[in-house]
């Protein structure tokens, strides 16, 4: 069963910035989210700091979304792009 997401308005907004590549990359890196996210090739990895509780997959070395898991099953993509994501 693939992982339910949900995106924020935040991510929305910062996904049609993206350059088209990364676009695409974000696109197919997506499916292997919702197959696994714990997939070795996203390199998934729990935050710490202000976004404790909150986790983080690569796109690219340079591109990466945060999200988080929720109770009901859903996951929740808040951003995505280079690392001042997460400042």
């Amino acid at each position: 069963m693939d992982t339910e997401i949900e995106y924020s308005s935040k991510f929305e907004r910062m996904y049609k910035k993206l350059p088209i590549k990364i676009k695409e990359i974000s696109f197919e890196r997506e499916k292997f989210f919702r197959k696994n996210p714990f997939d070795p090739s996203l390199e998934t990895h729990k935050l710490s700091g202000r976004l404790g509780g909150r986790w983080a997959f690569s796109i690219t070395h340079k591109y990466r979304v945060y999200f988080s898991f929720h109770d009901n099953g859903v996951v929740r993509f808040h951003a995505i792009g280079n690392h001042d994501i997460y400042k």
